[in-house]
């Protein structure tokens, strides 16, 4: 079997953007003349390599490509150049429940999409109670889908999708729709997939999604490559120069960018005496504490926080959400306490990047990358790496 899943070289795909279009054959004949029209190349000379078992995520603004990528890969789209190889059996979550017919139920709208998936009959029966289940319908499913809510749509298009059993899984942005039961149970089969060694391309506005799920990312721009590498590096190229950034007053450290709804107010490490530092000992107690404010009224917040080792290497992350600690309507100030009982981290240099978003994740009010800069030191502790685990160990000797 080829080691990539997915190959492309030299990628160029156009668009005619007409400055005037006939309506009618008659106003055609009559002027004579064909619609005028310039090219828009959505891709430009677009290379890239997907190991098998890679989740691979792709950032960009708003019309850089993405999409036009995605397509291409699964086949709605053709290429005006170069050339796209894909190895294996591929599912798209492009628009969940475009598909639909809406004067159909949901049971008929499963076997009809399912069918077009590449799945037979028995396939689908045999898989119908997992996919109703899984998208939460089970009281609606012989309902015509017209009636459904947006919500219920795409769960119904996502379990369908989810469960044809892909070998490659294109996605774009269905992790940021939904409530955050939908999400989770998104969340949580994306995470299946990556156990099954499956491939999984992500396209996603959600910068935190692809540090959580991605092994490699890449950063299109206006149709080019402009960065290929771990997600971390990715995340802070494009995030640096693709976001409004906001002011950097004398001092700070790390860039800083969102949509200002909600602003980071301070983050500050405490010992376990109470006293603020900027060193941290391994094996000791530490509290970080993060204040916010809204700036406007916020359903739902999500304050996240993720550690980097200075050398790039990602050590851990995770936010309220996860951690199923509520911030319902903030209209003023709030503050997060971690409180970390023994801190594993062995002595070393490592940057704190702090986000402060909505429900999604995808939204961000304010990113403070590599906010805090601080130093862990070990005494008591002969280990090397990373991290200590808490173990026990034991000999025995004859």
């Amino acid at each position: 079997m080829p080691t990539s899943a997915i190959s492309i070289e030299g990628l160029w795909k156009y668009f005619r953007l007409y400055h005037e279009k006939n309506q009618y054959l008659k106003a055609t004949l009559l002027s004579g003349r064909r619609s005028r029209y310039d090219e828009f190349w959505a891709l430009k000379d677009v290379s890239l390599t997907i190991p098998h078992g890679s989740t691979f995520g792709i950032v960009g603004s708003n019309g850089s490509g993405k999409s036009t990528l995605l397509k291409c890969l699964a086949g709605i789209l053709s290429p005006d150049k170069g050339r796209v190889s894909v190895d294996g059996r591929v599912v798209a979550l492009l628009e969940l429940g475009a598909g639909f017919h809406p004067d159909l139920s949901g049971r008929e709208n499963v076997f009809l999409n399912a069918s077009i998936l590449g799945m037979n009959t028995k396939e689908i029966e045999n898989r119908f109670d997992d996919i109703v289940d899984f998208a939460g319908l089970g009281q609606f499913i012989d309902t015509p889908v017209k009636n459904y809510s947006s919500g219920m749509v795409v769960r119904l298009g996502f379990a369908v999708a989810a469960h044809v059993d892909p070998e490659i899984l294109l996605i774009d942005e269905v992790l940021a729709v939904g409530d955050a039961s939908f999400q989770k149970r998104c969340g949580e089969k994306i995470e299946e997939f990556r156990r099954d060694g499956r491939t999984i391309v992500l396209v996603t506005h959600g910068m935190s999604q692809v540090l959580q799920l991605c092994d490699h990312a890449a950063w299109i721009e206006q149709g080019s490559i402009r960065g290929i590498g771990l997600p971390a590096d990715v995340v802070s190229e494009y995030a640096g120069l693709s976001f409004n950034a906001q002011p950097k007053i004398e001092g700070e450290h790390g860039e800083r960018w969102g949509s200002g709804e909600g602003l980071i107010e301070s983050v500050r490490f405490f010992q376990a005496n109470g006293q603020e530092t900027s060193e941290l000992i391994t094996n000791q107690p530490a509290t970080l504490r993060i204040k916010v404010n809204a700036v406007v009224p916020i359903e739902d917040a999500v304050v996240g926080i993720r550690i980097t080792h200075l050398h790039g290497t990602v050590v851990w992350g995770c936010n309220t959400k996860r951690r199923n600690v509520s911030m319902e309507h903030l209209t003023n100030s709030g503050e997060v306490t971690i409180e970390i009982p023994a801190l594993p981290l062995l002595e070393g240099t490592y940057d704190l990047t702090v986000a402060f978003t909505d429900l999604t994740e995808v939204h961000e009010f304010d990113h403070w990358e590599k906010r805090i800069r601080f130093d862990v030191r070990q005494y008591d502790v002969f280990e090397e790496g990373l991290l200590t685990v808490n173990s026990q160990w034991s000999a025995i000797v004859n």
